[in-house]
């Protein structure tokens, strides 16, 4: 696995902090955790089973472990513009979530599933804006109002789909995909936790 720093822009002291992925996913499903043979955690729920792995296969491994936002990387891999399509919100105090996929703009293909877990207060008001909106995907939006941000690579998932995943991403239930976690930061402070799933494409 790389590196799981990155400076974005300016001078930041990267501070190691991990995502709980039961959390994430806990946003919008129940779920039952368990060690498997080999010790590593599992997650179950009506969404997928979750494997945690050091290291994924080709070519998942170019676009889930990197320091970098997963809109410009899906982007760049399907050679077009994704749009967001958001399935479900939760609003508890000042944290936000959303459940959401990204679609290619000209072939309208599902390209990644993702649950975003989000703190208001660390956002300015236009950013906070435009991501209440639900019209533009969220590294789009860190982006282009120029946010002084960091990605962490927290963690790669093996992960099998369930009847929720298999549904809304248009496989088959039990196949296999990957994922990962991921924290950004947002001048300086942990603001954003992401769980990030892609599609299945060919190695070659």
């Amino acid at each position: 696995m790389t590196e799981k720093h990155e400076y974005m822009k300016g001078s930041m002291s990267p501070k190691k902090l991990s995502i709980e992925i039961e959390h994430l996913v806990g946003q919008f499903y129940s779920l039952t955790e368990e060690a498997d043979r080999d010790a590593a955690i599992r997650l179950s729920s009506d969404l997928a089973s979750f494997e945690s792995i050091d290291t994924a296969p080709p070519p998942f491994d170019q676009l889930l472990d990197h320091n970098k936002h997963m809109t410009v990387t899906v982007e760049a891999f399907h050679g077009q513009k994704v749009d967001v399509v958001v399935h479900r919100t939760k609003r508890v105090a000042n944290w936000y979530s959303r459940e959401i996929t990204l679609v290619t703009q000209e072939d309208k293909k599902i390209v990644q599933y993702g649950i975003v877990r989000l703190n208001v207060d660390q956002l300015s008001e236009p950013v906070w804006s435009r991501i209440e909106s639900e019209t533009t995907p969220l590294g789009r939006v860190l982006i282009e109002h120029n946010v002084l941000r960091q990605v962490q690579l927290c963690g790669l998932w093996r992960v099998s789909a369930g009847p929720s995943l298999a549904s809304i991403m248009q496989v088959e239930k039990g196949d296999t995909l990957f994922g990962r976690t991921a924290l950004i930061y947002c001048d300086g402070d942990p603001a954003i936790e992401l769980l990030e799933i892609v599609a299945p494409v060919s190695a070659d």
